[in-house]
């Protein structure tokens, strides 16, 4: 590039030009098909010295003009006419702003040389000059082109809506260089942020007619930039992976690989340092210190060094610890009882921040919103003790002068303010609003962790409440397809809104499909009634259950229920965390067999089918009559982090109908926030079933056995569905068995060869101890939640059903065990007989004609009906995919009974669309 110089114009006149132009002329291929001139634009722009260098603008000389020789004009002369040739778009009176030379005016050469400096400066020039003809002025110039497209190439980890923001060029603005070499160090300050410190920009300008250039941001993005190395010199008391554990920058490892915290951050190696003091000061070193943090790029630009040099110190313990207050309902002796230091515990800086935090939001239980708590340290270095007292200021009692809720475009602001447990001129209470804060996050309208902002009023003892909230979606409108171990393909479209017309309310409907479940259901809650808390709902369903067993890993369907029916729920609060729920449900149950697989003649055949499944057909109408007393105080309903939630529910048939019993449950959950976002859940449910009047059948149970409590898959990972608790198993006999003296395979080995039937129970119980493993903010945005958890539980107490046994399939004339031969045309049935070139001691297996089915010999046996606890472990994550949800969990049965269906592998996916 050419330096800016004056020069001397031609002789006989005092020309003095000025030329500021680009020579470095290059061939740049735009596209595929057409050849354009390159402009290069001060070479290739790097972060770091390099790049500062190659930014660097031209040295601007001061222009100096020769003495003119004894013709030239005078040293002193007069304007006498100025002309400005060259300019295209560009008004001649626009340049002749710039100047400050006007016709008529006195010149020398020392405002020629200044004249020349202010079109420089403008940047609207590639080159310009001015002619001096005896005070006649030329200003000859050639114009800046004008751009006509700014074009990112190579930019593929950070796409044009992240960068185009920062760059200031635009179509139709003039081309300057000092605004491409701005763009430039914005775009790599862009990478350096997402950690890529070797990214480089090469800008180039394509030469289209008409003046006018397309600008072109040629990026090389680099790898990212990881921490290689974490050297930490001065620590003693404290190894190297202690004090690594503490800091937010991970180094780059297979370990690591997850997480995005492995690449360099100026603001997080601040935060860092931070942390390491916020460590040694909770550990009782009051002097400790970062004498200084540095990252070092390495050469190739691609990892990061970083080396921090601390100070210990000494470690010192708490001496006194003391409350002194000015406000009378703070009394310091009591105060004093309940603080967590005391004299000779190591000193304790979070245990300090803890304290003040404690004491504002007692203070604020009291109507102090704005209290002043002052920590005064006392240091003594030689008994290595620090004194502290608690000094609680003078403030006024506070209340509420305000409440103002924003940002609420769709929700109406009386379903916001109807969280608050504060009014206005209530006095301020701090525990009325977290729990505010609580319930307003409970309601799944907002962004998660809303907080409540405490501004000052109009006067000492007047605050203002601010609830800044940002909506998201309400409205859930799905078609979805899926695959579940369970109920292999399912379908499912749903329309739901959870804030419909912005008043709270809720609205759904849903269909659903598979092989062996459909529903169709239409829902509406009001949750305030008239404005007033009192909630009601209201559903219609039909429901369609194909229950269903293996056999040789074919499903085969048992029985089928259709229920058809309603519900109405009314629910009113008690307290703040107690409510009291009733319902009303009425039901319409056809429970079938299939006639062609379980029916001999007219009748359900109880060998095919079983006693307990004949006891079961048939049709009812349950009238359900219901409660449920529920506490509930976590802080988040949707995913909670602490609290405790329990409820107690009775439901009553009877009330007309033809089915009576009465079915209580019992639940409860608590969740623990064991730090580190570890939460720790805790949970357990039991129910029992009493039912009146006599059973269906003198050797049946008085619970239906659609009525009963069932237990498995999902609710208990490690077994299948439904594979806990009461069954019935058939075993056949080998192929080679005995007529005379057959001997029964009891094997559970293959449970896909048998004929397995649960029956349920009248009572249950389950618990459950869960614990959510965060991770890193990488595997958080892809939406993996991982957990471990131990499951606890077991069905029981029905009553032993009739079995058949090997005696039904033992001819009395002559006690060989055969084959049935059965007509359910006609109703009758005999026993087989043999081939007629059968050998003695083969089967009896050979039916007459017109047998409609030939039935070889099983015996049933009765197996888990006992209280004793299953137990089982496992892990499971939970994926918010693109796919749609996605739970995928490995359970090992530690503890299991004679005849339960265990399974340790068990997923669902759906698919959205």
């Amino acid at each position: 590039m050419q330096e800016c110089a004056p020069t001397r114009g031609q002789a006989g006149s005092s020309v003095l030009s000025y030329f500021c132009g680009m020579n470095s002329v290059a061939s740049h291929k735009f596209s595929a098909r057409t050849q354009l001139a390159t402009l290069l634009l001060a070479g290739t722009m790097l972060a770091g010295p390099a790049f500062a260098q190659a930014v660097q603008p031209p040295a601007v000389p001061a222009p100096t003009v020769p003495a003119p020789s004894s013709e030239a004009a005078p040293t002193a002369a007069t304007i006498r006419s100025i002309t400005v040739n060259g300019n295209q778009r560009l008004e001649a009176q626009t340049i002749l702003s710039y100047l400050r030379l006007r016709v008529g005016q006195t010149y020398d050469r020392a405002m020629l040389d200044q004249a020349l400096k202010d079109l420089a400066a403008t940047e609207l020039f590639k080159d310009f000059q001015i002619s001096d003809d005896n005070g006649a002025l030329t200003i000859q110039v050639v114009e800046n082109p004008v751009i006509n497209r700014v074009i990112l190439e190579g930019n593929k980890r950070l796409k044009e809506d992240k960068i185009r923001p920062e760059i200031k060029l635009s179509p139709r603005q003039i081309f300057t260089r000092s605004k491409v070499r701005a763009d430039v160090a914005r775009i790599i300050e862009l990478y350096k942020r997402q950690g890529r410190f070797a990214a480089t920009v090469e800008p180039k300008m394509v030469q289209l007619d008409q003046n006018r250039v397309d600008v072109v941001f040629e990026i090389n993005e680099g790898p990212k930039s990881k921490v290689r190395q974490i050297n930490i010199i001065g620590n003693e008391k404290f190894s190297d992976g202690d004090l690594k554990d503490e800091m937010a920058t991970k180094q780059s490892s297979l370990m690591t690989i997850l997480s995005s915290n492995t690449s360099y951050d100026p603001d997080r190696l601040a935060y860092d340092q931070q942390k390491l003091r916020l460590f040694y000061l909770s550990n009782g070193y009051a002097d400790f210190r970062v004498i200084s943090a540095v990252a070092e790029l390495t050469s190739n630009k691609q990892d990061f060094i970083i080396t921090y040099v601390v100070e210990e110190g000494e470690r010192y313990k708490f001496g006194k610890v003391d409350v002194e207050s000015e406000l009378r309902d703070f009394r310091p002796e009591t105060l004093k009882t309940l603080l967590p230091m005391k004299e000779g515990d190591w000193y304790d800086a979070k245990a300090v921040e803890d304290t003040v935090e404690s004491l504002s939001e007692t203070a604020g239980l009291f109507g102090y919103a704005f209290a002043d708590i002052n920590p005064e340290f006392r240091r003594d270095p030689e008994t290595r003790t620090m004194d502290i007292t608690f000094n609680v200021a003078e403030s006024p009692r506070t209340y509420v002068e305000r409440i103002d809720v924003n940002g609420n475009t769709l929700t109406q602001d009386k379903v916001v303010r109807r969280e608050f447990r504060l009014n206005e001129g209530d006095a301020f209470n701090s525990f009325g609003v977290k729990r505010t804060e609580n319930r307003i996050n409970s309601l799944g309208y907002f962004q998660e962790n809303l907080e409540i902002e405490r501004k000052e009023g109009s006067a000492p003892d007047r605050i203002i409440l601010e609830t800044n909230v940002e909506e998201k979606p309400t409205g859930e409108l799905s078609l979805s397809a899926g695959f579940s171990s369970i109920e292999n393909f399912l379908l499912q479209a749903s329309v739901r809104q959870r804030n419909f017309r912005g008043l709270g309310q809720q609205l759904q409907a849903s269909v659903n499909y598979s092989s062996y479940s459909k529903s169709i259901e239409l829902g509406f809650t009001e949750p305030y009634l008239f404005d007033r808390n009192i909630s009601i709902g209201g559903s219609v369903y039909r429901r369609d259950l194909n229950s269903f067993n293996f056999i040789n890993n074919d499903r085969q369907t048992t029985f089928q229920q259709i229920t058809t029916g309603a519900q109405v729920t009314v629910g009113v609060p008690l307290t703040e965390y107690l409510s009291a729920f009733g319902r009303y449900s009425l039901n319409f149950d056809d429970v079938t067999l299939d006639r062609t697989l379980y029916y001999f003649g007219d009748d359900c055949d109880p060998l095919v089918a079983g006693r307990y499944l004949c006891d079961a057909i048939g049709k009812r109408t349950t009238s359900l009559l219901g409660f449920t007393l529920a506490y509930d105080d976590r802080d988040n309903r949707i995913r909670p982090t602490r609290g405790q939630a329990m409820s107690v529910s009775q439901d009553f048939a009877g009330l007309g109908g033809d089915v009576k019993y009465v079915r209580t449950r019992l639940n409860g959950s608590k969740h623990f926030n064991l730090g580190s976002r570890f939460i720790l859940n805790i949970s357990g449910e039991g129910g029992y079933i009493y039912a009146f009047g006599s059973p269906p059948t003198p050797t049946s149970d008085k619970v239906r056995l659609t009525d009963r409590f069932f237990l498995g898959e999902p609710q208990m990972r490690g077994f299948d569905i439904r594979g806990v608790g009461p069954r019935v198993i058939r075993f056949g006999l080998p192929a080679n068995y005995d007529p005379a003296a057959p001997v029964l395979d009891t094997s559970l080995a293959n449970r896909n060869n048998q004929v397995d039937d649960a029956l349920g129970g009248r009572a249950y119980y389950q618990a459950r101890v869960e614990v959510d493993i965060p991770l890193g903010s990488g595997a958080k945005e892809l939406g993996l939640r991982p957990s471990v958890f131990l499951d606890v539980g077991s069905v029981f107490g029905v009553r032993r059903p009739d079995l058949t046994t090997l005696g039904d399939f033992l001819d009395p004339a002559d006690g060989f065990t055969k084959n049935l031969c059965r007509n359910s045309t006609t109703g009758t049935q005999s026993f087989a007989t043999r081939a007629a070139d059968a050998a003695a001691g083969t089967q009896f297996t050979t039916c007459p004609e017109g047998t409609t089915s030939n039935l070889s010999p099983f015996e049933e046996r009765f197996f888990g009906d006992t209280w004793m606890p299953r137990v089982s472990i496992g892990a499971g994550v939970n994926w918010n995919s693109p796919f749609g949800p996605f739970r995928i969990d490995f359970a090992y049965a530690l503890r299991k009974e004679e005849g339960d269906d265990t399974k340790r592998f068990s997923f669902n996916v759906g698919t959205q669309f």
